[in-house]
């Protein structure tokens, strides 16, 4: 694909007028992340604006509002490409834009491809086992109606026995790891409970290089039976040959050395966030952030605190692209962002689908249960307690702990928030097990005083997986009895209105 670089302000200028007569020019267009998440937008939805220096593009997501800065783009008839980028470069995307009225022909187009690809791994995998027959190659389902899916689902069949086989079509990151494995193991025990004689003995992972460390360390949290029956192959870049790997105990994989350990530091509020805090002290709270304080309402960053030649100066608003520094000239914008923040970020809101309503609900609900934990577990301490926790400093496609805390008895907690439906909300919180049962084994959480001087049980961790009643992912049970029975995993069942205030109407232990 050849992209038009945007080195200039001539540039700038020119493709922000050719993007904005190009989006008038539909109504309703799709967009697609290179994670292959696809939202369908209104054009109201969608805006290009200028910034000195920089085109930005703003767009509704399912996260809320979010703002990329284009670097180059490619339009070719069907779909206009971006090459986008946020955090200062640290995040780096190609984001589709295609409008509705191609967009039937583009996903016939994209379907085709993805159907030969799977065809082109059927014939591969067939050869890896002599006397096997190609029963099924077919595609998984898409994410909405008439989108075709990104993995592929083939069936081998043998004299005794078939061999499911699963690969994602698409390029995949590592952070896709859990969508990819939950999505197989759904894939394999469903199929096998429909299929006659021969049965479905084995699972084949067919992975690229990159999803191969992440796969083979999740592999292990699996019961034994699961285990045995899976192998995973590592596809070279042109779909020509596959290799086995093997896949070590859990045991084996934590003799490894592990990355270094983050350091843990206490939070200081300053002065000035004191007196932001005190403009709604049950709603605001503080995390320290790379180079200053960010700012939260019920867990929404709108504002920045930083120290510049020993002065802190304070930057508001809700995208990150379009903070303004906070003085005489902006007091009004920030009084008015107080006041929207207080009317549609709070549990009486009357419009529920206003945007600050709707962001960030799981950060909502993190900031609810940091300030009362024991509203979750009466057993867990206050203080300390770490939310957003990283394992590793600098690790790459890993999500960080959404809670680390400590119970009464020495016990450690894991915990994971969700509140919506999310497949991955038992290998996400069996994969932070993971990792911090092998800092928990090394020594590493009681040497970086993590909880202080309190005592730490010589026992793994516990997994506190959380979801409003309704909102439980349907295969959540299938998957829990997926892994291994000695992962002390516990479902807790939060009620609807928890905006309102948290209260467990359900725990207990799964699977």
């Amino acid at each position: 694909m050849m992209f038009e670089r945007l080195t200039n302000s001539v540039q700038l200028c020119s493709a922000w007028q050719r993007l904005t007569n190009l989006l008038d020019s539909h109504a309703e267009w799709f967009c697609t992340l290179s994670d292959g998440n696809t939202l369908a937008l209104r054009r109201r939805e969608l805006d290009f604006r200028l910034d000195p220096g920089r085109l930005i593009l703003s767009c509704w997501t399912e996260k809320g509002t979010r703002s990329w800065r284009i670097r180059a783009v490619n339009w070719n008839d069907q779909k206009l490409q971006l090459l986008a980028s946020r955090r200062s470069g640290a995040e780096r995307r190609i984001i589709e834009l295609v409008p509705r009225a191609s967009a039937n022909a583009l996903a016939a187009t994209i379907r085709a491809a993805r159907q030969l690809r799977c065809q082109q791994l059927a014939r591969l995998a067939c050869s890896l086992q002599p006397g096997a027959k190609i029963e099924r190659a077919s595609l998984s389902r898409g994410i909405r109606r008439g989108q075709p899916g990104r993995y592929a689902r083939i069936l081998l069949r043998l004299k005794h026995q078939r061999i499911a086989v699963t690969a994602s079509v698409v390029s995949s990151h590592t952070s896709e790891v859990d969508a990819f494995l939950s999505a197989a193991l759904l894939w394999f025990t469903r199929t096998g409970e429909r299929t006659r004689p021969p049965f479905i003995q084995r699972l084949w992972l067919v992975v690229e290089k990159e999803l191969v460390k992440p796969l083979v360390q999740r592999i292990t949290l699996l019961r034994e039976g699961l285990r045995e029956a899976i192998i995973i192959y590592e596809i070279e870049e042109a779909w020509g040959t596959v290799s086995e790997i093997a896949c070590p105990g859990r045991a084996e994989l934590w003799k490894k050395r592990l990355g270094r350990f983050p350091p843990v530091t206490d939070p200081v509020v300053s002065e000035l966030a004191a007196a932001i805090i005190a403009e709604a002290p049950g709603a605001i709270d503080v995390v320290q952030a790379r180079g200053g304080q960010t700012l939260r309402y019920f867990g929404l960053p709108f504002a920045r605190i930083r120290r510049l030649l020993d002065i802190e100066r304070v930057w508001f608003g809700l995208d990150g692209a379009a903070r303004r520094l906070l003085d005489d000239d902006t007091r009004q914008e920030w009084a008015a962002l107080l006041r929207d923040l207080r009317q549609h970020r709070s549990a009486g809101a009357s419009d529920h689908r206003h945007a600050l309503y709707r962001n960030a609900p799981e950060a909502w609900l993190e900031s609810l249960l940091r300030r009362d934990i024991t509203r979750l577990d009466p057993g867990l301490i206050i203080a300390p307690l770490h939310a957003q926790f990283r394992t590793t400093r600098g690790e790459q496609g890993a999500r960080p702990i959404d809670l680390l805390a400590l119970r009464q008895d020495g016990r450690l907690a894991v915990i994971e928030l969700k509140v919506s439906e999310d497949r991955e909300h038992v290998l996400q919180g069996a994969d932070y097990w993971q990792r911090v049962e092998a800092h928990r084994r090394q020594g590493h959480i009681w040497r970086a005083k993590l909880f202080g001087e309190r005592p730490i049980r010589d026992e793994p961790p516990l997994v506190y997986l959380v979801a409003p009643t309704l909102r439980v992912h349907p295969a959540f049970q299938l998957l829990a009895r997926s892994i291994a029975p000695d992962i002390e995993i516990y479902r807790f069942d939060i009620n609807e209105d928890w905006r309102a205030g948290v209260r467990v109407m359900r725990r207990r232990r799964v699977p």
